[in-house]
């Protein structure tokens, strides 16, 4: 308890204070005061440095202060432990992970390689181009401006866009609102164009580099090249048969991005560089396939033929200089394209009369007779008693040569000659001029050809064979029995690859072609000038070409195509026939001006021929040759 203290306190007059009151007249109002008496005052007690001591604390608040200070306590050591655990034990692992979350990895497609002509010319080949897509839900989130009026989200992206990209502002924005998160707007963007979209920055936009695969020349040997799918795989022709070779190989970019899918300036990186493809150098001549390509069409629409192929060879290496087909796709638009691919390799066909050349090379290399044995040809001749071959054309018995019976084209003097070389060796000399197998020319869809075995032959097969029917071939396979002739009785196996260039620059030539011997020299030779009288005096007359010897032979056959009979007409021909360069087959599937191969496909021969020797260079032959007679 304290003690109240007791103070006395006095005033006077002088020092007591005025009485508030009215001061302008000086009249003073006194205060009511207490009555009169000391007055009591108490002084709490001070601790020893000036402060008043605390009051009493009851036993509850020093329990909650002990638990608010343990609550802290516990609050602030978990909070340090997980500090420590975040930081000391897991920051390198968390710190990882959140720069994982902000990659984003692109592939990188490795350049596919191209494909030229002999000379280095593309026929195929990759261009720099782009694709825009978009994230239709980052679109969403697109701000536009008052000035200039740009609207928010897809419409103000679509507005900026679709300009640059040349299409519509309200298409393309149905295109932009969803909620897919990769939609394709438009591709094969020129990369002028791709880097002003770049410029743009917008929401949810996305520039890709591609390589799209284009072909400078149309359909020029189009049924040869081929095409690729949308993704850059070969589908067709050499572009699929050569695919692992010319695809490169995919690499890869990964980097950090921002918000918007930007690269984060010096974040990280790693990038795992593409390879390119090789590129393949044709034996093709760009020009001699134009001109090749441009007649077949030509004369089929002249001739109403429901199909052709044409082919030039070099007969002494097997290069092919042109492989025409008629309406041959053009690879820039391949679903437009109305004719087959590589159907002078893959469609068959019976040879019919350019394949009495094999029968005459087999009698001369036996001995059966000589370009000078005399024969009594009549119209119709039956071999066998039981089955009968005729003529093309009505006539009288013939007093010809072995060369007039090659000359005339007569089935019954090629029956008469060639019944007398055993069965089996009629198979045989089919088989040593390739039939019945591929040539092996590095495209994809090549047939071998149809020579049954000589058990399985009816009755009238093992005559017919003699004059080129119960037999089918490709137009490369009739092509290849000229160029062996031509060649010396060497048969080179045919092919259209040149060399490869690998993606360094290096060049490698391809190996060199694998040659057979069919028949010797000399009856080469002498077949060869035997061919020549076809031409000065015989059925393929329309295939002479001014200043060079030529040697050929004229061919009618009939076909079945889709169960549908019908005629193939050919002329195939050597050039110059004193030194030959080139083999050049013309082939006419059911022409309606006529059936003859002199008369249609000859003149074709003739114009290609004559260009290609132009085109290589060839002198004229300067001199006539000296031939067998074709009659007695």
């Amino acid at each position: 308890m304290t003690t109240p203290v007791t103070r006395p306190r006095a005033r006077t007059e002088q020092t007591r204070r005025p009485a508030v009151g009215n001061r302008t007249s000086g009249t003073t109002v006194p205060r009511q005061r207490p009555a009169s008496g000391p007055r009591t005052v108490v002084v709490p007690p001070r601790t020893r440095d000036g402060r008043p001591p605390a009051g009493p604390v009851q036993p509850g608040s020093r329990r909650r202060m002990a638990f608010l200070a343990a609550l802290v306590i516990v609050a602030l050591a978990v909070f340090g432990g997980r500090l420590v655990y975040v930081q000391g034990l897991r920051g390198a692992s968390i710190a990882e992970q959140a720069r994982d979350a902000r990659l984003t990895s692109i592939t990188l497609l490795g350049g596919r390689g191209e494909i030229t002509d002999a000379q280095g010319a593309p026929l195929a080949t990759s261009v720099e181009r782009y694709e825009i897509s978009v994230n239709q839900r980052l679109v969403a989130s697109f701000k536009g401006s008052e000035n200039p009026a740009v609207p928010d989200g897809a419409a103000g992206v679509a507005a900026t866009l679709a300009p640059l990209l040349g299409m519509n502002a309200a298409e393309l924005g149905g295109m932009l609102v969803g909620d897919r998160q990769f939609v394709y707007i438009r591709k094969g963007v020129l990369p002028e164009v791709a880097r002003e979209v770049r410029k743009l920055g917008l929401s949810g936009v996305n520039v890709d580099r591609v390589a799209e695969r284009v072909y400078p020349n149309s359909s020029l040997a189009g049924n040869v090249v081929g095409f690729v799918n949308s993704n850059g795989v070969g589908l067709a022709g050499l572009e699929a048969s050569l695919d692992d070779r010319l695809t490169g190989t995919a690499g890869s970019e990964t980097y950090e991005r921002g918000r918007k899918g930007q690269a984060i300036p010096g974040g990280y990186s790693e990038d795992n560089p593409a390879t390119q493809g090789d590129s393949v150098q044709l034996t093709l001549l760009s020009d001699v396939q134009w001109k090749a390509q441009s007649a077949l069409d030509a004369q089929v629409a002249a001739t109403g033929s429901s199909s052709g192929s044409l082919i030039v060879m070099d007969t002494r290496t097997g290069e092919i200089y042109a492989l025409a087909d008629s309406g041959s796709v053009d690879p820039n638009h391949p679903g437009e394209a109305s004719g087959s691919l590589s159907s002078a390799v893959s469609d068959v066909f019976e040879p019919g009369s350019t394949g009495k050349v094999i029968t005459m090379a087999a009698i001369l290399d036996n001995k059966i007779a000589d370009p000078l044995s005399q024969w009594e040809v009549p119209y119709t001749y039956s071999p066998d008693g039981k089955e009968t071959f005729k003529d093309s054309h009505e006539h009288g018995v013939l007093r010809l040569t072995t060369t007039g019976v090659l000359a005339e084209s007569s089935n019954t003097g090629t029956v008469m000659i060639g019944q007398n070389l055993p069965v089996q060796t009629r198979y045989d000399y089919l088989a040593k001029f390739g039939f019945g197998a591929q040539t092996g020319i590095e495209m994809s869809g090549e047939s071998k050809g149809i020579l049954h075995p000589v058990d399985t032959w009816q009755r009238r097969d093992k005559f017919a064979v003699l004059f080129g029917q119960a037999v089918s071939v490709t137009a490369l396979q009739a092509t290849q029995v000229f160029a062996t002739i031509a060649n010396g009785g060497v048969r080179v196996q045919p092919h259209i690859i040149k060399g490869w260039t690998s993606p360094d620059g290096t060049y490698t030539a391809a190996p060199a072609a694998a040659t057979t011997q069919v028949v010797s020299p000399e009856t080469a030779k002498t077949v060869l000038t035997m061919m020549q009288s076809v031409v000065d005096d015989g059925t393929g007359a329309h295939a002479a070409i001014p200043g060079y010897q030529v040697a050929g032979k004229t061919g009618t056959a009939q076909n079945w195509v889709g169960g549908v009979q019908g005629i193939t007409s050919s002329f195939i021909g050597v050039a110059p026939a004193d030194d030959p360069r080139i083999a050049v087959a013309v082939i006419l599937h059911n022409p309606q001006t006529s059936v003859y191969g002199g008369t249609v496909a000859a003149p074709v021969f003739r114009d290609v021929a004559g260009y290609t020797l132009s085109e290589l260079g060839v002198a004229p032959s300067g001199t006539t040759g000296t031939l067998f007679p074709t009659t007695w």
